[in-house]
């Protein structure tokens, strides 16, 4: 298979394996939809760590299959290659992309999709399509803008030009630079954190947040309103604010 989903203490590992590069073919972004689907439904994962291993994130797509498409062939397909990713975007649980080496292209717009990016030194992001007389079609133009601002995204997506690690995280494409071997730790980490949180209040808060920037906030605050109150019939809610009244801040445990 060319993405695999592991779990681990509460934790999904959603895997790219197709070396050497990863590219992201018609087949991959069926199984990345798939995959990311199951780990929205499945109790047992809480959290989850989008990997492409050590030497590289996802290079891009496959863009030997691209050339042999015509304006048709991706009439019928761009629908499809949003979804898959879309798919990931909407796991309703805080998702930490693990970025080692190249993210480029779609494997950049798949970073784009995670809550939180944990990159290596070694990392080099961009979205080069402008240099394949295209534009981003897996979300970058509007992912991308929301997340660094416009004119950021537009120097990037004018120029197609690669960004490395530190610069990235200048620009506010990446949260956190470590060692490329500390990656993949890094970010199960964090996921692992998150996945021992309340599990319905994290939820609340990634889809209020994400409305609310795709949205008026009028309307954002309505949907923060209507979780905040529903949230008062969880379990969750319970046992945090006894915790907090009977041992003090910080100590409840929601598993």
């Amino acid at each position: 298979m060319t993405v695999n989903l592991e779990v681990a203490e509460g934790v999904g590992t959603l895997r790219l394996d197709r070396p050497p590069m990863n590219a992201l073919d018609v087949a991959t972004q069926d199984r990345l939809k798939e995959l990311a689907e199951e780990a929205g439904r499945r109790d047992d994962v809480r959290a989850v760590v989008i990997y492409g291993g050590e030497k590289v994130f996802a290079a891009g797509a496959d863009i030997k299959e691209m050339q042999a498409m015509d304006h048709t062939a991706m009439v019928l397909r761009a629908r499809a290659l949003q979804d898959s990713f879309t798919a990931v975007a909407r796991i309703p649980k805080p998702v930490v992309a693990a970025v080692t080496g190249y993210a480029l292209g779609g494997g950049c717009e798949l970073a784009l999709c995670a809550d939180f990016r944990i990159a290596g030194e070694n990392a080099k992001l961009g979205q080069p399509e402008i240099l394949l007389g295209l534009i981003p079609g897996a979300g970058g133009t509007q992912r991308l803008a929301r997340l660094v601002g416009p004119s950021k995204a537009k120097d990037l997506i004018f120029t197609g030009r690669m960004v490395k690690a530190d610069e990235a995280r200048e620009l506010g494409l990446v949260d956190r630079v470590v060692a490329p071997e500390q990656v993949y730790a890094e970010a199960h980490a964090w996921a692992a954190k998150l996945a021992q949180g309340p599990a319905i209040a994290l939820r609340a808060a990634k889809e209020s947040i994400d409305t609310g920037l795709e949205t008026d906030i009028e309307t954002g605050l309505a949907v923060e309103r209507n979780w905040f109150a529903g949230l008062f019939a969880t379990e969750d809610r319970e046992r945090g604010m006894r915790s907090f009244v009977e041992e003090g801040p910080g100590k409840a445990k929601f598993l």
